[in-house]
C-alpha cells in the first residue's frame, strides 16, 4: 500500500492520504469495496503514520459474521456489508436502484483537501466527496450526488459520518425552547443510535447546535472531543452511533422532505458542509471554530458598533417624538447604532397585521423614515430597520393579492404561529417582490443594518394544494437573497433573528454579520444561553443586550451590573427605555458602554475561557487575547455558595509562564456585605503566574446572590 502525505501539491490517487493542517490530521483509506474511509481524525500526527495508522485499524473477520468485516467509510451502503445507518439512501421511482455501491474512480489531494469521485454504474449514479482541513483545524465534508441514468431518482438521505475514538463514553448535544434556547444536556454513548431532527424548516430553538462526543467527564478546560455541525438553515439531522463492529461516528446532514431529493435526469444534489471540530476540552474545541469564522474575508474587522434596539422600549407604539427622545438618550450613553423595531410598516399597530406590506405607514410616518433617519445621523449614530422579509400576515394587500404566495400543502392554510404565514421565498414572483421592496427601503434611506427576523417554525411547506415540499429551495432563495442585498450594497449589515436564536447556524452566518442569540435578556439565563451558543460563534457575533432591572422575558429583578457584565462578552447592545432614566442612571450605563468600547477589540479576537469551577452557584469565563498579554473573566455568583466565604477559583486558559497583575474593572464601587472584612488581594497588588491562576487559583469576593464581579488580568513586563 503505498502512502501519502499532503502537505502541498497534487498527487496521483493513492492508497493512503494524509491531510495535516491546523493541528489536526485526517487519514483516508481507500477500500476494497466502496468509497474511501476515514481511519482517523484527530490531534496531528507525524507524515510518515499513515499507511500504519490505517494498517493498524483494519478488522480481522470473526465468527458469526460476514467474510468481510464492514468498516465505515464516505457513503457506506447495505453493499458494502455495512449493517448501521448508512451514508445514502435512495431509490427509484418505481422501487429500483435502491442497493447502491460506488467504486471510486479518483481521489486527488490538493494542499490540505482531498476530492474524492466514485461511481455505481449499474445504479446510474455517481458521486464526488470534499473533505478539507481547514487552517484553524476544521475537518469540512460536503458531497455532490449526480443522477447518470435516465430516469428519475429519489434520494431519500445523504449523511457525512466522523469517526471518533471508541473511548468516547458521553454525547453532549443542546436543546431549548423560545426563551431557553441552546441548554446542553448529557447522556452515555451507548451502542445504536442517539438521533437529533430539525423538522422546523429553520434549526429550531430546540435544536442541537452540535453534537459533540468526548471522553468521561469532558469539559470545557480538558477532556478529549469531537463534535460536528450542519451548516444548513433548514431541516437537518446528527446522529451519534457505535456499532458492535467497533466503528464510533458522528453523522449529519440535510434532513430532506419528501420529493427534495428527487434528482431528475442528469440533475445533482449538493449536502452542505458538515463541519467537524475537536480539541482537549470544549474550549479548544470552539476556538477552531471562532479562527475559522475570523479569517474569512467578510468577516466584520471594524469594532462592533453599541447597539440600542427600540423594541422593548416602545413596542408597536411609534410615536416620533418619544422614538426622537430615545435616539437622544441613547447617543448620550455612547450608543453608535439606533434599530427601530417592528411597527413602522403599513397597518402595523399590532402583531395581527401588515407582514408582506413593506411600505412606511404614512399614517404614522407622514413624512416617510426620513425624520427619524436624519436625527439618528445628526446624533452620530447608525440606523436600522426591523423587517421580516419571509412572513406573512392574512391581513395585508400582499396575502389579499397573491394568496397563492402563501407556503401551504393542502387547500386549507397551515397552523397559524404568531398569526402569520411562511411567504414561498422560492417562487419567482414572490422573491422579486421581496427583493424589489427592500432595495426600495435601502434606496431610500440612508441604512446601514437590517434586523432580518423569521418569528415562527415553518409547517406544512409546500408550493400549493398538493404541491412541493419547499424547504429546501426556500433555503437556497434566502441565501440568494441575503446575498444579492448585501452584493449591491457593500456596508450593508445584516442580523439573523428567528424568534430570538432559531436560526443560528454558519449556513445563515455566511451571509450575515451576527445572530440574535436569543429573546430572553435575563443575564442570568444568558449566562448558559451564550455560553453553549459561543461553542460555535465568536463572541463579536453574538448579539448580547444589557436590559431593564426588571426583565421583560422572565420578570426577574436583576442588577445593571449583572446584566451589563454578560452582555460583555459579545456585540454589545442596549434594550431599555433610556428616556425613563434619571442622570446618574444614564451615566452608569455610559461607564459600561466605555467600558465596552475599551474591551471590544480583545473580546473580537480573543480565546474564549471557561473554568470548569465544582461549585455549581458559581460561573467563571472570559477571554484571553491572541498573544496572551491579557485576559478579561467575570466572576457571577449565580446563587448561594453552600461554602462561605467562597473557596477559590481556577482561570485556566492563561500562559502559564508569564505573571499577570489581577485587578478589579467592576464594579468599582462593590458595597461587601454587613460584617465583612474587604478581600485582602482586592485593594492590594495581586501577581500570579499563569500557572497558579489554573492550578491554584484565586478567592474570589463575596458575593450576593446574581452579583458579578469584572476582573482584569494583564501580563507584567
Amino acid at each position: 500500500m503505498r502512502r501519502s502525505d499532503q502537505h502541498a501539491g497534487t498527487a496521483p490517487a493513492p492508497d493512503t492520504v494524509h491531510l495535516r493542517n491546523g493541528g489536526t490530521s485526517l487519514i483516508l483509506e481507500a477500500r476494497d469495496t466502496g468509497l474511501p474511509g476515514i481511519v482517523y481524525w484527530g490531534a496531528e500526527l507525524a507524515a510518515a503514520d499513515a499507511a500504519a495508522v490505517a494498517l493498524a485499524a483494519r478488522p480481522q473477520r470473526v465468527s458469526g459474521g460476514l467474510d468481510r468485516t464492514p468498516q465505515l467509510s464516505l457513503l457506506a451502503t447495505d453493499a458494502t456489508g455495512w449493517s448501521a445507518t448508512p451514508g445514502i439512501a435512495g431509490h427509484r421511482p418505481d422501487g429500483r436502484g435502491f442497493d447502491l455501491l460506488f467504486s471510486t474512480t479518483a481521489m486527488e489531494a490538493r494542499g490540505s483537501s482531498v476530492t474524492v469521485n466514485g461511481a455505481d454504474t449499474e445504479a446510474g449514479i455517481s458521486v464526488t466527496v470534499e473533505l478539507e482541513v481547514t487552517d484553524a483545524g476544521l475537518l469540512k465534508q460536503r458531497a455532490t450526488l449526480h443522477n447518470t441514468a435516465e430516469t428519475p431518482f429519489v434520494l431519500d438521505d445523504l449523511l457525512l459520518a466522523f469517526p471518533v475514538p471508541t473511548d468516547t463514553a458521553e454525547i453532549l448535544d443542546t436543546t431549548g425552547h423560545h426563551l431557553r434556547e441552546r441548554f446542553p444536556q448529557r447522556r452515555d454513548f451507548t451502542y445504536g443510535t442517539h438521533l437529533r431532527e430539525s423538522r422546523r424548516g429553520r434549526p429550531g430553538a430546540d435544536s442541537t447546535l452540535l453534537l459533540a462526543a468526548g471522553v468521561r467527564a469532558f469539559g470545557f478546560e480538558r477532556g478529549l472531543v469531537h463534535a460536528i455541525h450542519v451548516a444548513w438553515s433548514g431541516n437537518h439531522r446528527v446522529l451519534a452511533e457505535r456499532t458492535t463492529t467497533g466503528d464510533s461516528f458522528l453523522a449529519g446532514g440535510e434532513l430532506l422532505l419528501p420529493g427534495e431529493g428527487t434528482l431528475a435526469a442528469g440533475g445533482a444534489y449538493t449536502t452542505p458542509w458538515v463541519i467537524g471540530s475537536w480539541g482537549d476540552g470544549l474550549d479548544e474545541l470552539s476556538g477552531r471554530f471562532h479562527r475559522e469564522l475570523r479569517s474569512r474575508p467578510g468577516h466584520p474587522s471594524r469594532p462592533r458598533p453599541v447597539t440600542l434596539n427600540t423594541w422593548e422600549a416602545v413596542y408597536f407604539d411609534h410615536d416620533l417624538s418619544r422614538l426622537i427622545e430615545l435616539a437622544e438618550a441613547g447617543a448620550s450613553v455612547g450608543v453608535e447604532r439606533y434599530v427601530l423595531d417592528d411597527g413602522w410598516f403599513s397597518g402595523r399597530r399590532g402583531d395581527t397585521a401588515g407582514l408582506g406590506d413593506w411600505f412606511v405607514d404614512t399614517t404614522v410616518w407622514p413624512d416617510g423614515l426620513h425624520p427619524i433617519v436624519d436625527r439618528v445621523h445628526e446624533l452620530g449614530m447608525e440606523f436600522g430597520l426591523w423587517v421580516e422579509p419571509e412572513m406573512v400576515n392574512l391581513d395585508s394587500d400582499l396575502a389579499r393579492e397573491h394568496p397563492d404566495w402563501l407556503l401551504r400543502g393542502r387547500n386549507d392554510l397551515p397552523v397559524a404561529g404568531r398569526q402569520q404565514y411562511v411567504l414561498d421565498l422560492a417562487n419567482p414572483d414572490a422573491y422579486a417582490y421581496i427583493e424589489q421592496r427592500l432595495e426600495a427601503l435601502l434606496q431610500e434611506y440612508d441604512i446601514a443594518y437590517l434586523k432580518w427576523d423569521h418569528n415562527r417554525d415553518v409547517t406544512e411547506p409546500g408550493d400549493g394544494p398538493g404541491g412541493r415540499a419547499r424547504v429546501h429551495d426556500g433555503v437556497l432563495a434566502l441565501y440568494r437573497l441575503l446575498a444579492s442585498l448585501k452584493e449591491r450594497h457593500p456596508g450593508l449589515e445584516i442580523e439573523t433573528c428567528a424568534s430570538g436564536g432559531a436560526r443560528v447556524d454558519l449556513g445563515i452566518l455566511e451571509h450575515t454579520d451576527r445572530i440574535w442569540t436569543s429573546d430572553c435578556l435575563d443575564p442570568l439565563e444568558r449566562l448558559t444561553i451564550q455560553k453553549y451558543t459561543g461553542l460555535v460563534v465568536p463572541p463579536e457575533l453574538m448579539g448580547a443586550h444589557l436590559t431593564s432591572p426588571v426583565v421583560h422575558s422572565t420578570g426577574r429583578t436583576v442588577s445593571l451590573e449583572l446584566s451589563a457584565g454578560v452582555a460583555l462578552f459579545g456585540h454589545f447592545g442596549i434594550e431599555w427605555d433610556l428616556t425613563r432614566l434619571d442622570r446618574p442612571a444614564l451615566d452608569r450605563i455610559a461607564a459600561w458602554v466605555e467600558r465596552y468600547k475599551e474591551v471590544r477589540e480583545l473580546i473580537a479576537a480573543g480565546r474564549p475561557l471557561h473554568s470548569d469551577v465544582a461549585d455549581p452557584a458559581l460561573d467563571v469565563r472570559g477571554v484571553v487575547a491572541p498573544d496572551g498579554a491579557r485576559a478579561l473573566v467575570t466572576i457571577t455568583q449565580v446563587t448561594s455558595s453552600a461554602s462561605h466565604p467562597v473557596a477559590p477559583v481556577r482561570i485556566p486558559g492563561l500562559d502559564p509562564e508569564r505573571v499577570y497583575a489581577v485587578s478589579v474593572l467592576a464594579p468599582e464601587n462593590r458595597q461587601d456585605r454587613p460584617g465583612q472584612s474587604p478581600l485582602p488581594w482586592e485593594h492590594e497588588p495581586l501577581e500570579l503566574s499563569g500557572l497558579a491562576l489554573a492550578t491554584a487559583g484565586l478567592r474570589p469576593p463575596v458575593l450576593f446572590p446574581q452579583g458579578l464581579v469584572l476582573l482584569s488580568l494583564d501580563a507584567v513586563g
